[in-house]
Order: structure tokens, then C-alpha cells, then sequence
């Protein structure tokens, strides 16, 4: 079996491990999610440690109403910019897989991710508007930024931004699914983004490393700095500023103490090391994309 025909093999294995597994666990948050339980005030929607104004002065002084109607409302952002980027994915999936084979188990797992994605997205779209927020978007140029992103990202571009998406959503949620303080109905959105996108991640890093199989530094380097600003406008798109006013703070105290918060700057590169690494050991983290990240505090 020549090498070319090793890595079909692989691949297909992979995929159908895959379908395997989504066969055996897989949730429709219509059933699985109380959609119906009121909201506590006192409910968190996610981690405090994860706020943005955790550590600070500001954070002292807040009551613990005040704090769960923060977090819940930074929460929301949060999905609120996973909806986006999981759009982007979908899009970005389907142009990849199109006219190909569709007997191909990796064809028939790319069609099971993007019902999965859709799933998530209702679900997200649902629990924001439950938590009691608004619809936040990132700001428009980022919006217009998707947008080309989505139209020409290839490959292992495509692949590792979506991995980038994944992995920082999938350890912030890590958290959240385990803590009681947080809203019940919360916490089961969590549990099913996690297990479900444990799938994707895998999918993801697959497709990662077979793209990048006999690239040239030159396309890498071109490959790590696309990434890099694809991975810098999802993180610093999570936290809408808005959130503060929403949540009944000083949006402008909010906000000055949020840019100086070590704390939550610490928490992102502690969550993200297990990414950077992968990316490293893929050949995507040059010295251009190290600044990027760290300029996105996940580094």
C-alpha cells in the first residue's frame, strides 16, 4: 500500500469512528435542555472565574446579582459569537466537500458536523435569549472580515481557524458544565457542545495535518499568519462591550477594568496551551503568528 493510499485509509477509519460515535452519543436540545425552568437571579450563565471583570476592583464591589447578571449576559456573547463562527464553518465545509464523493465516510462525516452545527447554533440562539440578552455581534468590520474569510479560506486554513474556534469555546465550557452555580438549563447546553464538538476538534486536527502533508515553508508561513488573525478576531469578538450596560454597570469603569485585567488574560493562555502546542507541532506557529496570539492574550 503505497503512503498516498495509507493516509485514505486513515482517513476514512477516522471518519468512521466518527460517525460511530455520533451514532451512539448524540442529544437533541429540544428533548435534553429545560427550556421551560425559570432563570434565578442569583444563577450564573458561566464561570465567574471566566468574567472579564473577575479580580478586579469593579468585581469587589459588585453584588452577587449583579455578578450572575454579568456573567450571564457575557455568556450569552460568548454563544453569540460561536453562532457566527459556526456559520462560517458550515460554509466553509460544504464548499470543501462539494461534488465529492459521497460514499467516502469523511463526505458523510462532513454533512453529520454541519447538523451537528446547526443543532448548536439553534441551541445557543435559544439559551442566549433565555439567559435574557440581546443579539451581539462582533463589530462589523469583523462581520465583513468573516465574510472573506469564509470565501476564500482552504485547507489546512480553513481547518486550523476552525480548530482555534473549537478549542477555546471547548475549555471555557469544560468549566461551565460542572458548575452549579450556573443556571441548570446552562449547564446542559454546555455539556452537549462539549461532547459533540469533542468530534469536531478531532475532525479538525485530522484535516489540519493531512493538508499540511508536503507543504513548502512559504505556505506555511503564509497558513500560520491567516490563522493567527482569524484566531484574534474570534477571541477578541467573545466579550461584546456591551455586556457591562446590559448587565446594569458602568460600561465605561467596566470596560477600562476589563483591558487591565490580568486575571482573565491569565485564564486564556492557561485554556489555549493545549491549542498552541498543536498548532506548533503542525508547523503554525511561527514568530508573526506568536505576536498575533499574544496580542489576542492567548499566548
Amino acid at each position: 500500500m503505497t503512503t498516498a493510499e495509507k493516509d485514505i485509509s486513515h482517513r476514512a477509519d477516522v471518519a468512521t469512528r466518527l460517525l460511530d460515535s455520533s451514532d451512539q452519543l448524540s442529544y437533541d436540545p429540544v428533548r435534553e435542555v429545560d427550556w421551560d425552568s425559570p432563570v434565578d437571579p442569583l444563577h450564573h450563565g458561566a464561570s465567574p472565574e471566566w468574567s472579564t471583570l473577575y479580580g478586579t476592583s469593579y468585581w469587589d464591589e459588585m453584588t452577587e446579582e449583579q455578578r450572575a447578571a454579568l456573567t450571564r449576559q457575557e455568556a450569552a456573547s460568548v454563544a453569540s459569537t460561536g453562532i457566527w463562527f459556526e456559520m462560517i464553518l458550515q460554509q466553509m465545509v460544504i464548499r470543501d466537500f462539494y461534488a465529492k464523493d459521497p460514499t467516502d465516510p469523511a463526505f458523510q462525516w462532513a454533512l453529520t458536523e454541519i447538523a451537528d452545527e446547526c443543532r448548536h447554533s439553534i441551541m445557543f440562539a435559544r439559551g442566549a435569549e433565555k439567559l435574557g440578552a440581546p443579539a451581539y455581534r462582533p463589530p462589523q468590520y469583523v462581520v465583513e472580515g468573516g465574510r472573506v474569510f469564509k470565501t476564500l479560506a482552504r485547507g489546512e486554513a480553513a481547518y486550523a481557524a476552525i480548530l482555534v474556534a473549537e478549542e477555546v469555546l471547548d475549555v471555557m465550557q469544560r468549566d461551565w458544565m460542572r458548575d452549579e452555580r450556573i443556571a441548570p438549563f446552562a449547564r446542559t447546553i454546555n455539556n452537549i457542545h462539549v461532547v459533540e464538538e469533542a468530534r469536531h476538534m478531532r475532525f479538525a486536527r485530522e484535516e489540519t495535518r493531512e493538508r499540511l502533508q508536503g507543504a513548502g515553508a512559504a505556505r506555511r508561513q503564509f497558513n500560520a499568519l491567516v490563522v493567527a488573525f482569524a484566531g484574534y478576531f474570534i477571541v477578541t469578538s467573545m466579550w461584546n462591550g456591551k455586556v457591562y450596560e446590559n448587565a446594569g454597570l458602568d460600561p465605561k469603569r467596566a470596560k477600562r477594568e476589563a483591558r487591565r485585567n490580568q486575571n482573565h488574560r491569565a485564564l486564556l493562555r492557561s485554556s489555549c496551551a493545549g491549542l498552541m502546542e498543536f498548532l506548533d507541532s503542525a508547523g503554525l506557529l511561527t514568530a508573526p503568528a506568536k505576536a498575533i496570539y499574544r496580542a489576542a492574550h492567548v499566548l
